[in-house]
């Protein structure tokens, strides 16, 4: 999609920064910047904000030889709303936009080019409508066919679909999904019985019912469960136990993107054949970057800009 970002109440009107946003996306800059080849297959609208899409993803070193102009429809828009310090309101045009058109040949020529080691799905395609929905369907097919890893996050947005909408198509993709990566509100959403299995109300302590559900899934044929707990860093389950990770600490300047951020860093590590330690290390480390940065991927640290965290306040890199 373009991303219009106001500095204030749309209402009121404004000046507003142009740039472009997507999950996927935001996931594909934060590979390239780490020196992974990367493919994103989409649909954009035949028009100059589909341009920018597609050239911002060119300059950042992404593959988009699978991408598509779609003449017939406008490139997705979404605006971000700056309503208090810590609150941004999002609000989404993608109803009709090229992206809710997107076509089974997007994937299948990515695929035809080169398999890929590891197939990135998010809960957002699917929720454009049914073309999007049939493409990611037929992307899980090909991943099993030509055996390469396929990662989930389940990015729930609920301006885009409903919670029992998301439940019935997350639950049937779970048993072809090596790497789920969800915060703990989302869990249930995978689960067989819906968004209804989380018991844990307001205040109760959800480290017992995260560790349940995780579990719940391990045993349904997910091969790790990567729970994103925001400030408090993230969990991995696996069928060998657990692993927390704290999450770096940093002045947070924009939170939007940092999900995206965390899943690069884990998949970056998971390529670079890391264990669970090193993996959530990374992640919560570009998780980190993002949130210290404005924008979805702007801020997304290259491999050799890992270890700035850990210098010291007012250190200047010469």
């Amino acid at each position: 999609m373009v991303a219009l970002r106001g500095s204030g109440p749309l209402k009121l009107g404004g000046t507003m920064n142009v740039s472009i946003a997507g999950a996927e996306s935001n996931v594909a800059i934060g590979l390239s910047r780490l020196g992974h080849q990367v493919h994103w297959a989409g649909a954009v609208g035949d028009d100059e904000a589909g341009r920018l899409v597609l050239r911002t993803l060119r300059a950042e070193g992404v593959a988009v030889s699978a991408a598509s102009a779609d003449p017939d429809a406008p490139t997705g828009l979404i605006l971000f709303e700056p309503r208090l310090p810590e609150i941004t309101r999002v609000h989404y045009y993608r109803a009709g936009s090229a992206g809710s058109r997107l076509q089974a040949s997007a994937v299948e020529e990515a695929f035809s080019a080169a398999p890929p080691r590891i197939l990135h799905l998010t809960g957002i395609t699917p929720a454009l409508g049914p073309a999007p929905l049939a493409t990611a369907r037929r992307a899980l097919r090909l991943a099993r066919e030509h055996g390469s890893l396929v990662c989930l996050d389940v990015n729930f947005r609920s301006r885009l679909w409903t919670a029992g909408e998301a439940s019935s198509v997350l639950r049937e993709w779970i048993p072809s999904v090596d790497a789920l990566i969800a915060s703990d509100d989302e869990l249930p959403l995978c689960l067989p019985t819906g968004p209804a299995a989380d018991t844990a109300g307001p205040g109760t302590e959800r480290g017992p019912a995260v560790a349940a559900q995780a579990k719940e899934l391990l045993e349904l044929g997910v091969g790790e469960v990567v729970v994103t707990l925001g400030a408090d860093g993230a969990t991995a389950f696996t069928g060998d136990g657990s692993l927390h990770r704290p999450a770096q600490l940093v002045r947070a300047v924009d939170a939007v993107g940092a999900g995206d951020a965390f899943v690069a860093g884990y998949l970056s590590a998971l390529l670079d054949g890391a264990d669970m330690a090193g993996r959530l290390a990374r992640a919560v480390t570009t998780g980190a970057f993002a949130v210290a940065s404005p924008g979805d991927w702007e801020g997304a640290p290259t491999r050799a800009e890992l270890g700035m965290l850990g210098a010291p306040p007012g250190t200047v890199v010469r």
